[in-house]
């Protein structure tokens, strides 16, 4: 019988009583391995499920926030692109090479490369400018786009 089968119930000396058909010197080792190992081995810690549960707290409200930051952000991006300039002209690449596989693979490298490269930008600006100040100067050049777009059409 293996020594580690032994049911943690039972104490060192009924080990030994379950290895009877061992020779006397064996279970005599036996006995004293187990008794060493008894010794050495550390009561069993009483683990508790909620350690900290502010930590928990914070890092559920962090995988929530990063998931709202992901959210908005496909969606911003996704309902900018749709019907732009951007998408009729892939629109128009697959139309006429015939492997839209190709297509795709190049314009979504490239709106990674461009993606990597706004949020590159934003970082080292973020560091240098305060958020808010970065917000503000966003509105103001988008509105001058837009007045810049709408004069065109207008006139």
């Amino acid at each position: 019988m293996k020594l580690d089968s032994v049911p943690p119930s039972l104490s060192a000396s009924d080990s030994v009583n379950l290895n009877y058909d061992l020779p006397q010197q064996v279970q005599l080792q036996i006995k004293e391995v187990t008794d060493i190992c008894a010794a050495l081995t550390p009561e069993p810690a009483e683990l508790s499920g909620t350690v900290n549960p502010d930590i928990c707290q914070e890092q559920k409200k962090l995988k929530s926030k990063h998931w709202a930051v992901f959210a908005s952000t496909f969606a911003t991006i996704f309902l900018a692109e749709i019907g732009d300039k951007t998408q009729l002209a892939i629109l128009l690449m697959t139309a006429e090479s015939r492997n839209p596989w190709i297509v795709f693979a190049g314009a979504g490298s490239a709106l990674i490369a461009t993606s990597l490269l706004g949020v590159l930008l934003g970082r080292w600006l973020a560091s240098r400018i305060a958020p808010r100040t970065l917000e503000r100067a966003a509105g103001v050049i988008l509105l001058a786009i837009s007045a810049v777009l709408l004069w065109e059409v207008l006139g």
